[in-house]
């Protein structure tokens, strides 16, 4: 197996949630690691995928936000640092595959499917083979134990229960 690292540079996870019902608000997670091991990117049957992500780098372009999400309203930062996926099993579906394993946020572990599209890869300036991925799912937060909320006068919520995760991933060799 080789070991692949993330050019964290041109690659991202982030999510989306329904706001007041009437929009939505977009964030991502700044700061995380990756384990991926592959015979082939160009079949990623062969891959084994864990994520880290560090929740206190969490960013919605609002302070107060990011704060309350940090908060035990949420995410619990303090007792709670990190989210967690380890793949279990990844299947071709097509020009596809579905990457299943095991998220873990504040210690509720849940079997979440991703799919995945392969975007080719290529040859970066310096030699190196560059492979791209985009990968999307779609989990219920109160199923992980994120359940804070708020009543709207209008009628509905403030803060939607389906949460869509999108990552974004360029791959290379590791040194």
């Amino acid at each position: 197996m080789t070991n692949w690292t993330i050019d964290q540079g041109h690659s991202s996870i982030g999510f989306s949630v329904k706001h007041m019902m009437v929009s939505k608000v977009k964030g991502s997670f700044d700061a995380y690691t990756a384990n991926v091991e592959a015979d082939d990117l160009a079949d990623l049957t062969t891959a084994s995928i864990g994520f880290k992500l560090d929740v206190a780098s969490i960013n919605t372009r609002s302070e107060d936000r990011d704060n309350h999400l940090k908060s035990p309203d949420f995410f619990d930062v303090e007792s709670f640092p990190a989210i967690l996926f380890e793949s279990t099993s990844i299947t071709k579906q097509g020009d596809s595959y579905a990457v299943t394993g095991n998220l873990t946020i504040k210690d509720v572990t849940k079997e979440v499917t991703f799919e995945t599209e392969y975007n080719g890869k290529g040859t970066n300036p310096w030699g190196q083979e560059v492979y791209g991925f985009e990968a999307e799912a779609k989990i219920n937060r109160e199923a992980f134990g994120l359940t804070w909320n708020a009543a709207l006068e209008t009628g509905g919520v403030l803060v939607g229960k389906d949460i869509k995760i999108h990552v974004e991933l360029e791959l290379n060799k590791a040194a």
